[in-house]
């Protein structure tokens, strides 16, 4: 695909946005990135999201890889580069001064209550991901009940969630999903 400045400009713009609302790694903002990346421009369907999504938390590396795959497909190799660093840089440059601020001010009871109230916020972002991210996968009954039996494994026992991702997987090869 050609790299156009729009696109460019476009991808800079929300991955530079999301990386600074991106609490708790890139996952956190996923539902974003789907509603930015299919809904608004249109850069990738529904389905290819997931799959990019999965290939992303499959690949070796951060979780963050999913910025490259969604500027690959929207402007090439260039749109890749510019995706991963807009999505990298504004926030290894405002973690470099928080750091700073949290060890100066690591006692002081309100940066306390600012990190407690960040862990709620976390958990409901990720939440929302996996809705989103379960949305897009789930296109059949049988996908719907896998998700639901991986859920319900991983949630209310102690087992490996490798087992869960295992039995999805050969329930996959069966060509059920």
């Amino acid at each position: 695909m050609k790299a156009g400045g729009d696109v460019l400009l476009a991808l800079v713009v929300q991955f530079a946005l999301l990386s600074l609302l991106a609490i708790g790694g890139a996952n956190a903002v996923i539902p974003e990135i789907q509603r930015q990346a299919v809904d608004l421009q249109h850069w990738v369907t529904d389905q290819q999201f997931g799959e990019l999504f999965a290939l992303s938390q499959a690949a070796p590396g951060p979780n963050v890889m999913i910025a490259a795959l969604i500027g690959q497909q929207a402007a090439g190799p260039l749109g890749a580069i510019i995706a991963m660093a807009a999505m990298c840089a504004p926030t290894a440059v405002l973690a470099c001064f928080v750091a700073r601020v949290f060890d100066r001010y690591r006692q002081r009871r309100w940066l306390v209550a600012i990190e407690a109230g960040l862990v709620p916020v976390t958990v409901g972002l990720f939440a929302a991901t996996a809705l989103i991210i379960a949305r897009a996968a789930d296109r059949s009954w049988v996908a719907v009940a896998v998700t639901a039996a991986a859920f319900a494994v991983t949630y209310w026992t102690r087992r490996n969630p490798l087992i869960a991702l295992a039995a999805a997987a050969a329930i996959g090869l069966t060509g059920l999903l």
